[in-house]
């Protein structure tokens, strides 16, 4: 599967339960997450989309790890198979 199609399917089950996953840019600090997920009820996470069996650049594991340092939510997402957890997880563990 290409990674857009992986990142397209993402973007819609996020939707599916009411959220939004914005496509995040951050001019002058390279490496962070494709996608910022935005779930009810304050809910929030960061997810960097790969094409199956791709490895996050250096500079993108180096931000994945700064932003659980400090607290947040950060997944690589590599697998249809994936998605779900991840975003119950953000979610703290509810599905709706």
């Amino acid at each position: 599967m290409r990674e857009k199609t992986l990142e397209h399917k993402f973007v819609m089950a996020v939707k599916n339960v009411g959220g939004k996953a914005v496509k995040f840019t951050s001019p002058g600090f390279d490496g962070m997450p494709d996608r910022l997920v935005l779930l009810p009820n304050g809910k929030v996470g960061f997810v960097e989309v790969k094409a199956p069996g791709r490895k996050p650049r250096p500079i993108q594991a180096s931000r994945i790890k700064l932003l659980r340092r400090l607290g947040f939510k950060a997944y690589i997402l590599d697998d249809e198979e994936k998605i779900e957890k991840i975003i119950s997880d953000i979610m703290g563990g509810d599905t709706e």
